[in-house]
């Protein structure tokens, strides 16, 4: 960190040499490797789930020194003004480059239901033999027709009003408490932010545990049917950050509880929010478009 006088003298933070980011290479690369021996394990029918421990304790250690540093230089005084505004552009570009991240998956999805009976040309062969059809897995028509694969099989879809909108309501009443701990917070009321951020989480947990078990009683799988990958893919990404918000929230709890916020210094606290607040409109539009336009004859 920067010398603990640095700031007075100018607006911007000069950080001192960091370990971190050469240790979070190593991380990233120990569990790359460790990602493909684990799946040429699966292959081999022997999934040797360790594999995957040694980079990831490595990520996760580089993440928890890296970001308590980061805490240290805000409660010094390192942010200045000027510095805590670069932050905040930092935030809406990463939450610019997770909206791109989901509209692949949207891209994806509705691909498929927009053109369910689409004809492509699979590579390496000749138009005689090389003619796909998508209505093989769809009956070319969006929700498939139930039908069983080689690997997997489709049922039927999710009512969108009964667990999915429960799922719905939970997070928009989230994104209320999560605003009620952010204006309790700048009105310096303590007592409303740590209430406030104890219920978002709560209702984020409760989220996650009944998306689980809306997963456990699918009427489709994953593997094998075109309906099943896509609908997995774009909801089981926005449930992991879903997590991931959620753990951002709590470490946000344990910062108000030591008194780290002030009413005019608290863009962790703020950097959360907006974060929540991006992950409750993704669903909105998961909800909109896969559960009630895609839902088809439930």
């Amino acid at each position: 960190m920067a010398d603990a006088h640095a700031h007075k003298h100018h607006d911007y933070h000069l950080v001192d040499p960091s370990p971190w980011p050469v240790v979070g290479s190593l991380g990233a690369f120990v569990l790359a490797v460790g990602t493909i021996m684990f799946f040429v394990s699966m292959k081999n029918d022997d999934p040797q789930l360790w594999y995957l421990l040694p980079g990831l304790a490595i990520v996760i250690f580089t993440m928890f020194g890296w970001w308590r540093d980061v805490i240290k230089e805000a409660q010094s005084g390192a942010h200045t003004p000027v510095v805590s505004l670069h932050l905040r552009y930092g935030m809406l570009l990463f939450i610019a480059s997770e909206v791109m991240f989901f509209v692949a998956w949207f891209w994806a999805y509705f691909d498929a239901a927009l053109d369910p009976g689409i004809l492509k040309t699979l590579p390496g062969t000749d138009d005689a033999v090389g003619l796909a059809a998508r209505n093989e897995l769809t009956g070319g028509q969006w929700p498939p027709q139930p039908a069983e694969t080689d690997n997997g099989a489709f049922r039927k879809t999710f009512d969108p009003w009964g667990l999915p909108l429960v799922n719905t309501l939970i997070l928009l009443t989230s994104g209320t408490t999560v605003t009620w701990a952010h204006h309790a917070l700048l009105k310096n009321d303590r007592k409303g932010l740590i209430w406030g951020l104890f219920l978002t989480i709560v209702l984020g947990i409760a989220f996650t545990a009944l998306q689980a078990y809306e997963y456990a009683h699918a009427g489709f799988t994953f593997a094998g049917h075109i309906y099943g990958s896509t609908f997995f893919m774009a909801t089981g990404f926005h449930g992991f950050h879903v997590i991931v918000g959620t753990i951002f929230l709590i470490v946000c709890l344990l910062r108000a509880m030591k008194g780290h916020f002030t009413p005019k210094q608290h863009f962790g606290f703020e950097a959360a929010a907006w974060y929540w607040h991006f992950v409750d409109v993704v669903w909105l539009f998961l909800f909109a478009s896969i559960y009630v336009w895609g839902a088809g004859a439930t």
